[in-house]
């Protein structure tokens, strides 16, 4: 098994004001050669959008990209006509395809909006552009992986242009699993929204990552109540 470590102070850092907002992947202004991306996993940024504030309209092309609201609401709308607002709880996604404008801004003018925000590269170019969101219950995920995001429309969660699977998992303390990756040559990035945890041998604090790859299951356990992010995304 192969693992690099990203500790969350290790992230860049770009603070605008109203967005500030850490990158686990150079990003923007960060650039950094040895952290481009994670296989297909090219980008993780932890923003923080002040009320009221946001991204003005601005295209994208042949990438996933999938928004997970932390705290607060996100609200979405793009020139294909589609608008949703997601919280807590719910998974966003635009395939952008073969081209898309959006824009992305706090829906409350008095609390923050906490997100994360990831990009995929697909393995196919030029699809037709896709907007989806889906809801998921906090419970589902209490002791075990609720899967949010895979490849195909007839699996659970919201389904992206890649071999890809997301899952969120909240273990109490000392829960232990094993997570079994779904397919051969894939890899696990693991990245801790709060608490502590030891995946694969190594101890994690709030906002660390760990990728892990060249294996067919991960160890997690629990070192104290713990959320978790897993990614797991083709390596090539």
């Amino acid at each position: 098994m192969q693992t690099v470590l990203h500790p969350a102070d290790s992230r860049g850092h770009a603070n605008h004001g109203w967005l500030n907002s850490y990158h686990s992947f150079s990003f923007g202004g960060y650039h950094n050669p040895e952290r481009m991306n994670f296989g297909a996993l090219r980008v993780l940024n932890d923003d923080t959008v002040a009320g009221g504030k946001g991204f003005g309209a601005h295209p994208h092309d042949n990438m996933e990209i999938i928004s997970i609201p932390l705290g607060g609401t996100l609200e979405h709308r793009d020139n294909a006509g589609n608008h949703g607002i997601i919280r807590s709880g719910d998974v966003q996604m635009m395939s952008a395809g073969t081209g898309i404008a959006h824009s992305e801004k706090n829906h409350s003018h008095s609390e923050e909006v906490k997100f994360l925000q990831i990009w995929v590269i697909p393995n196919q170019r030029n699809v037709v552009p896709r907007y989806d969101q889906q809801s998921f219950r906090a419970e589902d995920r209490h002791n075990q992986f609720q899967q949010v995001v895979s490849p195909s429309p007839d699996d659970a969660g919201i389904w992206i242009q890649q071999d890809a699977w997301f899952h969120l998992a909240d273990f109490d303390a000392g829960h232990a699993a094993d997570y079994q990756l779904k397919k051969a040559d894939n890899g696990l990035y693991v990245f801790v929204l709060e608490g502590a945890a030891t995946v694969g041998g190594h101890p994690l604090q709030r906002r660390d990552g760990l990728g892990l790859w060249e294996t067919e299951s991960v160890a997690i356990s629990a070192d104290s109540a713990v959320q978790l992010l897993l990614l797991e995304v083709p390596m090539q």
